[in-house]
């Protein structure tokens, strides 16, 4: 057997101790790296979540409005579905009918109607019926 000479331990010990210094500084630059991977993926996820907020609150106000517009619609379909009720019970007179009836109960003839108030021969007839004077018929040999 030999004796390992003092170079040759020398040297052993030099790769000893530059394995050692290259796991320290191997271990140190992963630890850096794992640090910043981590700040980075913090930095991400405060985005994402910041994000995610914005987006909560869009589709919120979106459904306030769609809830919105729905009512408006029910709403609308209702109106057109419902006839629109006559707030007055009895109808109102247009200024031509008020003119044709005075005109009737001042004794104007059906012809006067038609040419003075604009009606049309239906309507005036209808106008004189119900708003002319009636003419009382006497009894056989009565004078009236």
């Amino acid at each position: 057997m030999t004796v390992p000479s003092v170079e040759t331990s020398s040297v052993e010990l030099m790769l000893l101790v530059g394995r050692a210094v290259f796991l320290v500084f191997s271990f140190i630059l992963a630890t850096i790296a794992f640090v910043r991977w981590r700040r980075t993926t913090l930095a991400q996820t405060e985005i994402v979540l910041a994000n995610h907020t914005v987006l909560l609150r869009r589709l919120a106000d979106l459904e306030a409005r769609v809830d919105a517009t729905n009512v408006t619609v029910s709403q609308l379909l209702e109106r057109i579905r419902k006839p629109q009720q006559v707030a007055s019970p009895t109808p109102v007179a247009t200024p031509g009918y008020e003119i044709a009836i005075r005109l009737a109960k001042s004794g104007a003839s059906r012809d006067e109607l038609i040419s003075g108030c604009g009606l049309s021969a239906s309507e005036a007839e209808l106008v004189h019926r119900l708003h002319a004077p009636q003419t009382r018929k006497s009894p056989k040999g009565v004078a009236a």
